[in-house]
């Protein structure tokens, strides 16, 4: 970021039972529509007890006569006199359901948030649906990076700056509901901001400052790791990677010390953290190299979610260990063929040096498996395999078959989409060296994800339920926006790493 960077300002959040009683010249009401049983069909206000007759009828009368059907994620906007509001913004839901999911309810805030150029600030009735989904897509939907901008080219509008999330029930649960959806979503930008920042701003020692301040922030012990400390520690692979450049490595613990009682759990997170992947020796294509400024998304993931779980105040430890490096060539680069030592002790021929990330991963993995978790979650932008296989929104999971599969569904009911994916016993054979314990990369073309899943496998500690979750595309949208999210950084596994965090500290 720019000296004078501020990041992505998250909206107020405000939640009311009833519209203002006096009209706000510069808010706009979001509602929801649905379309009929056939093409003919009118759109139709979703039932809510805010609007009365008069202003459903206004409305309803408006989009006919725009043509407006109320097609999923279809946004018009028109006028309603009786409201108290500028104008209303209706989004559409698509056919009708007996029960909405969360996930059709957050896209369609999105949609309706990104639509809001000039809108300061808004008041929905998607919250009476969901109230969670519609703050998060309000936000997620909102989000915007104008941090590199000079006055000549950043928006002149401020952006959205307040949420009123109308719902009939506001008790105080209903509060502490909305202040958790509010936390999620800020954590999702915190990640998008990192993944945002280009290399130039964001370098190891940057990223390990900045991880650090959010760190200590929120009440986490914080341990860095400079170059100095991780060579005479023996972190081979973090070095190797880094050394490179002459923006030396980090490494980065954070620390959420929740846990109550000895049935509490351990929940280990690692990030990879390259701040910016060129390839090394085994130089990238020029074509979309500048994309590799995502190449530490993982990381940014792994900081934002364990700051969260302390804001969340989770009752189970949470320890993230990120590495950080940046792949680079020049005249002190690792070279293909060059032998190193994982931190633990397993040697590695590093036949490909834009096999990196498996290098810093299996250092902090040996690491973690240290503090004895009782799970592991780890992820990363690993493989362009995954991109082929799973396509530019869908991670892949791989890991302990239970855990993955339960890391899969949390991550399906968050919106993130993850899917299982299998680590078949006979691809370690595919990792044989002739002069080291393993190589870093396979002699063959398929099966490239898994291959790094099963590479990261040898460093988890036997009992150790783990997942590793390849966002190599998911990390960083390169085509339009859709539903939530715009261009850029994602915030992919946020909201997934999270939900099974809650997961494992209500249920163990």
């Amino acid at each position: 970021m720019s000296p004078a960077s501020t990041g992505f300002q998250v909206p107020t959040v405000t939640v009311s039972s009833s519209l203002p009683k006096r009209k706000v010249d510069d808010s706009v009401l979001i509602v929801a529509v649905i379309s009929g049983s056939d093409e003919d069909a009118k759109a139709t206000v979703v039932g809510n007890p805010f609007l009365d007759a008069e202003a459903v009828g206004e409305i309803e009368v408006a989009l006919e006569a725009l043509g407006a059907k109320g097609g999923s994620d279809q946004v018009t906007r028109v006028v309603a006199p009786s409201l108290p509001v500028a104008s209303v913004v209706a989004v559409g839901l698509g056919k009708n359901r007996d029960a909405w999911p969360a996930d059709a309810i957050r896209r369609a805030a999105g949609v309706a948030a990104r639509s809001l150029n000039g809108v300061e600030n808004v008041i929905t009735t998607l919250s009476d649906i969901d109230l969670g989904a519609a703050i998060e897509g309000l936000i997620l939907g909102a989000y915007r990076f104008n941090d590199f901008r000079s006055e000549k080219t950043a928006p002149k509008d401020n952006g959205l700056r307040a949420i009123t999330a109308l719902t009939a029930d506001t008790k105080t649960r209903t509060k502490e509901a909305a202040a958790r959806a509010t936390d999620i979503a800020t954590a999702v930008a915190t990640a998008r901001d990192f993944v945002n920042t280009p290399p130039s701003h964001l370098f190891p020692a940057e990223f390990a400052k900045r991880a650090e301040a959010l760190g200590k922030a929120a009440g986490l012990d914080v341990e860095v790791l400079d170059d100095k400390a991780l060579d005479k520690a023996g972190y081979g692979g973090i070095i190797g990677v880094g050394k490179g450049s002459s923006r030396p490595p980090r490494l980065v613990r954070l620390t959420h010390r929740g846990g109550k009682g000895k049935k509490s759990k351990t929940v280990a997170l690692v990030g990879k953290g390259i701040t910016f992947d060129t390839g090394g020796i085994s130089i990238k294509p020029a074509a979309n190299m500048h994309h590799m400024t995502s190449d530490m998304g993982g990381a940014a993931a792994v900081i934002a979610t364990v700051v969260l779980a302390a804001k969340q105040k989770l009752p189970i430890d949470v320890i993230a260990t990120v590495p950080m490096a940046e792949n680079m060539p020049s005249a002190t680069a690792q070279r293909p063929g060059d032998v190193l030592t994982q931190y633990g002790g397993i040697t590695v021929e590093v036949l490909n040096t834009d096999a990196e990330g498996r290098l810093i991963l299996a250092d902090a993995i040996a690491r973690a498996c240290e503090d004895d978790p009782d799970y592991l979650i780890e992820t990363s932008t690993l493989t362009g395999a995954q991109t082929v296989a799973l396509g530019a929104r869908t991670p892949g999971v791989m890991g302990s078959e239970e855990f993955r599969d339960r890391v899969a569904e949390r991550s399906q009911q968050a919106g993130e989409n993850a899917w299982p994916m299998p680590l078949p016993e006979e691809l370690k054979d595919d990792l044989k060296s002739t002069v080291a314990d393993l190589a870093n990369v396979s002699g063959s073309r398929y099966a490239g994800m898994l291959v790094a899943g099963t590479y990261l496998r040898e460093f988890v500690a036997d009992g150790v339920q783990w997942a590793h979750i390849d966002i190599a595309a998911p990390a960083y949208n390169t085509g339009g926006p859709w539903g939530y999210t715009g261009k850029g950084g994602t915030g992919v596994p946020t909201r997934t790493m999270f939900a099974v965090l809650e997961d494992i500290a209500e249920n163990g």
